[in-house]
């Protein structure tokens, strides 16, 4: 059977995730630049391929392309494959570089910057609500994009005048439409410029991960880290803290505002906000797949299936996390009461499970609520079928959210 040619661009991911779950639990699809990989998409095999040390994410060791030659600067995904960061780690490196980063992201600190992404969505708020009456606003451009993006930055020590760049550079990283020469560009620009932070806090430390990060570096006589996985593991610190919050509150808000027997639960109180992250987390995973883990040896899926030691797995948690075997026949509603809402793939599971999970949660909570609170009248000022999706199949999200604040 022919692979299925993923659209680059994701201009139906839900659909072109149903159609490859059809195929089975594991099914043979091509990324972009013909490279072909095990898309999996039955909840159960993918969850137990993610804590499986025969899978890896090195492509150094375990992928037989890259080891081969056959995958070069020509290929648009590449950055997200060749980085040297707790990303692509495997074993006894990954656990190192997690061990370096973790304390950054444990549950005490996340809740500590509570206060801070309180401030920082009130003032987003009140930019909105200044907007002229009765014109649309962009609530992914002027809401869910600088609420994490604000967050992540001030977690990392970033100064102002580095923040434009860098946050072009973010979305650069997840745009499908890039060739690989655009792509191979913006992933030296978004190199360059965390090296200047790098630079920057090496000469004004302070209370952030860059400069804890900094220290571990310069001052640990086993080198535990080297300088391009300090800079590459800043960088995916900055990419994943940023666009999966994005995308987050993006559907959230779609979701709600296409859903008003929902919405009107969630305001009377018969609906949690934790069940609402929960379950859109699962309706639309933020990320939809993600680029590659390969089989160490030969991996035998139950029905017959056979991934052979050397080829690449893809992650596809858009279909996973709507298996309708976990979530019943109407896995495609969007349910926040529904029993399995916390049953989803969208921040990982085992080894690489997203090390930011618990702050992605808390900037939802937060931000959420208070959206809908301030602006009760809400309304979507286009249908939902209207909406553009990101050129990414990888990001999950619209190019913009358009809404009128207030019904009338």
């Amino acid at each position: 059977m022919e692979p299925i040619v993923l659209d680059s661009t994701g201009a139906d991911i839900q659909g072109e995730s149903a159609r490859i779950q059809q195929r089975g639990p594991v099914a043979l699809v091509e990324l972009p630049g013909g490279v072909p990989a095990w898309s999996v998409t039955d909840q159960a095999v993918l969850r137990g391929l993610l804590a499986d040390p025969r899978v890896s994410k090195d492509p150094r060791q375990h992928w037989m392309a890259f080891i081969n030659g056959e995958i070069t600067e020509a290929w648009p995904l590449l950055p997200w494959v060749a980085v040297d960061n707790m990303f692509t780690a495997y074993g006894a490196d990954h656990r190192r570089l997690r061990r370096l980063v973790s304390p950054a992201f444990s549950h005490r600190r996340s809740t500590a910057l509570r206060p801070r992404i309180a401030e920082i969505t009130e003032g987003l708020l009140d930019a909105l609500a200044a907007a002229p009456a009765g014109e649309p606003v962009d609530l992914r451009t002027g809401f869910a994009y600088p609420v994490p993006i604000r967050v992540i930055t001030e977690l990392l020590g970033v100064p102002e005048e580095l923040g434009p760049a860098l946050h072009k550079c973010v979305d650069g990283f997840f745009d499908g439409s890039f060739t690989a020469e655009q792509a191979q560009a913006n992933y030296l620009e978004m190199y360059r410029l965390v090296s200047e932070l790098v630079a920057y806090r090496r000469a004004q430390p302070g209370d952030d991960v860059t400069s804890v990060l900094i220290t571990t570096r310069d001052e640990d006589n086993d080198s535990p880290l080297s300088e391009k996985e300090l800079v590459d593991t800043l960088m995916l610190v900055i990419n994943a803290g940023h666009e999966t919050t994005v995308n987050l509150l993006d559907q959230a808000i779609v979701a709600l505002l296409s859903h008003p027997e929902q919405r009107a639960a969630v305001a009377a109180g018969e609906v949690s906000w934790a069940d609402v992250v929960e379950e859109t987390l699962r309706f639309q995973a933020p990320v939809a797949h993600l680029p590659l883990r390969y089989a160490v040896e030969d991996i035998e899926i139950e029905g017959g299936y056979r991934i052979a030691k050397g080829e690449a797995i893809l992650a596809s948690y858009a279909a996973a996390s709507r298996d309708p075997k976990i979530h019943g026949a109407d896995t495609a509603t969007f349910d926040p009461t529904r029993a399995t809402r916390e049953q989803h793939l969208a921040f990982g599971h085992g080894a690489h499970h997203c090390i930011g999970a618990s702050l992605a949660r808390l900037e939802a909570a937060v931000a959420l609520p208070a959206l809908f609170d301030r602006f009760p009248r809400m309304r979507l000022a286009t249908s939902p079928a209207e909406l553009t999706p990101v050129q990414s199949f990888i990001s999950n999200g619209h190019t913009s959210v358009p809404v009128y604040l207030d019904a009338e």
